[in-house]
């Protein structure tokens, strides 16, 4: 069902939608992000706002639309896709970095409120460098493509890698919660 996460009807009419077709939400996964790169001298306030609308705040949007009914039903998976970005800023990331520093902060308080005493279970998925669409934000071409030359020479990681590692953490026990999965590609130096 598409949905525009910065738009908290949109968010909660997904969550209803699952209700309704499947009777319960158990597993919860924030995927949605965007990578809109620029030097901060740029001051490129527009696609700053717009990286915490998503990044963080559709987040959020997610996180409430469906804790109540977790709460109700004593279970749940909350998964938060962050970023390796979200350990280490970067020139010209330093406000995705801190959207996904955020959203590390946020997931960690998340577990801990809600893990032991709710039996909510949370875990933040930490990718580096995914083969996506994710680049194609980057709004100066220059800097698109030196983007793209310094990591020519690494083979990134596929959505594919990403899900497995989601799976993982929500296949677990129950009496087991994965908090966190750091995963980049093997030729990723950072």
């Amino acid at each position: 069902m598409p949905t525009d996460v910065t738009d908290r009807d949109d968010v909660d009419a997904l969550v209803s939608a699952a209700m309704e077709t499947f009777g319960g939400v158990d597993i919860l996964v924030n995927n949605a992000g965007i990578m809109p790169l620029s030097p901060l001298r740029e001051c490129r306030v527009d696609d700053w706002e717009r990286m915490v609308d998503v990044n963080l705040k559709g987040v959020l949007f997610g996180v409430g639309a469906v804790l109540p009914l977790m709460l109700d039903q004593g279970s749940g998976h909350i998964v938060n896709v962050g970023s390796v970005a979200g350990r280490r800023p970067f020139p010209t990331g330093s406000v995705y970095s801190a959207t996904k520093f955020a959203l590390r902060s946020l997931t960690w308080g998340m577990q801990l409120e809600l893990s032991s005493s709710s039996k909510i279970r949370v875990t933040d998925v930490q990718p580096g460098v995914v083969a996506t669409e994710l680049t194609e934000h980057i709004p100066d071409p220059a800097l698109r493509d030196d983007f793209a030359e310094r990591t020519a020479d690494w083979r990134p990681l596929e959505a594919e890698d990403v899900a497995a590692a989601v799976v993982y953490a929500v296949t677990a026990p129950e009496r087991v919660n994965v908090n966190e999965i750091l995963i980049r590609p093997t030729d990723q130096p950072t």
